[in-house]
């Protein structure tokens, strides 16, 4: 069923975000999911889509391997989660060279840089 909408996608995200989950879109006319949150389907044009949560497993697509003078190594990876999405986002609780393409992930919702409930991923268990 189709919710009215009375609030903007990107609050109802971060409304996710701070309960702890990954919400994303998945489009009702093209049968996909897409992200990040928007008004309309990026495939369809329309704006008939439900929200959904992801469970927060993903493989990781790509990564770039980050070495600040004056911090710790990171990697900045985008993540193929299993719902069939891709984002951008960072490995946390690894150094960056430990951070490989293939590698599963699970997502870990942290505090960003104001403090904000963001989305990070973690290194699953081999």
């Amino acid at each position: 069923m189709l919710e009215q909408v009375t609030k903007a996608p990107l609050t109802i995200y971060e409304e996710h975000l701070a309960k702890g989950e990954l919400a994303y879109q998945h489009s009702l006319a093209a049968d996909r999911p897409f992200f990040f949150p928007r008004v309309v389907c990026p495939y369809s044009g329309t704006d008939r889509y439900e929200w959904r949560v992801s469970g927060g497993l993903g493989t990781i697509y790509s990564r770039t391997r980050l070495y600040p003078r004056d911090a710790e190594s990171y990697a900045v990876v985008l993540v193929d989660l299993d719902e069939g999405f891709r984002m951008m986002s960072r490995v946390v609780d690894a150094p960056a060279d430990a951070v490989e393409i293939g590698a599963r992930v699970r997502l870990a919702v942290r505090p960003g840089e104001q403090g904000e409930p963001a989305p990070f991923f973690v290194l699953e268990a081999a």
